[in-house]
């Protein structure tokens, strides 16, 4: 594991040499390719070094952030072209993925927090430096406040975990049985807002809306994810405290019920894209509360899979916001005028977006709502509802972008550059391609 972080480490100073922005992707996709001949096969941790390590639920998020990480560099040629202060955004880049890299291979409770908070610093000074509009600041403090507000409740369990049992070593956690109602709150509050859950979630569009490409698809990608992970590792001790499961539970999947209708009243493509990413954590969050192989495994595979998908998507909507400068909907009519090649990847991912076969979406939300609807009958008209929603906006946003009149003060037809298909690509294939070696997310749990 040691040798990972040392390779992403030693990848800072390259960002202060000229024109290395290629350089450090290709660094990155050389970095992720040798990652990826580890295969792994089991929960037990393995390559251990200096409280590091992984296993298979780390694996997978170790490999998502990279492969973001590589596709964000990828998308922001805008930067580089411009020459929008790129050393400074690469290096901001590279110092957010090793963050992220030594939060998924903590094997210490306390260093999973400390890097679990330091992910946000480098967020924060993506989007405030190289966001859109003035709103910026807004949205920055928004995302700052929200997540400092749950995790110091976290910061004092654990210190309330290491005075009790002397350890904060994550595989010996599992046998701590906490039966305190207090510790259950302030255990999971942190990751419940970085989820976001329904109510909490109000600082994702905003964050969304303000940020540049790189910093929409490192929140949607990776970032979200990190809360789900949290609450995978931490539900080892808090199993006994069922009776409050129940209730998240239910504030889950109604909450990712009402935002569906929410998503549907849109007509912003980042806020439309950022609302249905509360949806599907909605649904995640369900399955993990309800602690049964079916719904922890299938939450891993939805995490995965929204990771790729939903960033996917944001990478359109840029793409289209870069030729008609507008991300509003009333403008962006029409593009199979406009567009016609990119409009195969408006439809796939679409798709993909409302768990359509073959996308591990599907496989991840059959897994879910099983787990869901095993838990209690009653749910299975909510979830149906929610399932039914999720996708009337996933079509709405392909018929209204791709169908129509398009906008007047468009002057010509512009298919995309080689670089934006591959990107696009590239978050499409292993999305559809990893259902065929779904049996390796089934031995998790």
């Amino acid at each position: 594991m040691l040798s990972l972080l040392l390779m992403n480490l030693f990848m800072i100073p390259l960002c202060f040499m000229k024109k290395s922005f290629w350089m450090v992707q290709m660094n990155i996709m050389l970095m992720l390719m040798l990652f990826m001949m580890k295969s792994v096969y089991s929960m037990e941790w393995i390559s251990l070094s200096y409280s590091f390590g992984y296993d298979l639920l780390s694996y997978g998020m170790l490999i998502l952030s990279m492969w973001i990480c590589w596709l964000m560099l990828m998308a922001s040629d805008k930067i580089y072209k411009m020459n929008n202060f790129s050393n400074l955004f690469v290096f901001l880049i590279v110092v957010l993925l090793l963050l992220l890299l030594l939060t998924f291979s903590s094997l210490n409770l306390f260093m999973f927090y400390l890097f679990f908070e330091g992910s946000l610093i480098p967020t924060l000074l993506l989007i405030l430096g190289w966001g859109y509009q003035p709103e910026r600041i807004q949205a920055g403090m928004y995302l700052m406040f929200y997540t400092l507000f749950a995790s110091l409740p976290l910061l004092l369990g654990l210190m309330f975990l290491y005075q009790n049992y002397n350890m904060l070593f994550i595989p010996l956690m599992k046998k701590i049985e906490l039966m305190n109602y207090m510790m259950y709150l302030f255990m999971i509050m942190a990751f419940l807002f970085k989820m976001p859950m329904y109510m909490v979630h109000l600082w994702l569009p905003k964050a969304h809306v303000e940020a540049p490409i790189a910093g929409s698809m490192i929140l949607a990608g990776v970032l979200l994810k990190l809360g789900g992970y949290g609450l995978l590792r931490v539900f080892f001790m808090l199993y006994k405290m069922f009776n409050l499961n129940s209730l998240l539970m239910s504030m889950s999947v109604l909450g990712a019920t009402l935002v569906g209708f929410i998503c549907l009243n849109q007509s912003d493509l980042k806020v439309m894209i950022a609302y249905s990413s509360v949806v599907h954590m909605g649904l995640t969050l369900g399955g993990i509360f309800t602690l049964s192989s079916w719904g922890l495994e299938g939450a891993y595979i939805l995490m995965i899979a929204h990771g790729l998908c939903s960033s996917g998507m944001f990478c359109l909507a840029n793409i289209c916001y870069e030729r008609m400068g507008s991300r509003s909907m009333m403008i962006n009519k029409g593009l199979l005028s406009f567009m016609p090649s990119m409009t195969l990847f408006w439809f796939l991912l679409s798709s993909c977006n409302m768990a359509a076969p073959p996308s591990m979406n599907l496989l991840g939300e059959i897994w879910l709502i099983n787990s869901l609807i095993s838990w209690s009958i009653y749910l299975m008209g909510v979830v149906g509802l929610m399932s039914f929603i999720s996708a009337a906006y996933s079509l709405y946003l392909f018929s209204y972008t791709q169908h129509g009149m398009y906008f007047s003060g468009l002057f010509s037809c512009t298919s995309g550059e080689v670089r934006e298909y591959l990107i696009l690509f590239l978050h499409w294939f292993p999305l559809n391609l990893l259902i065929l070696k779904s049996d390796q997310f089934l031995v998790m749990f």
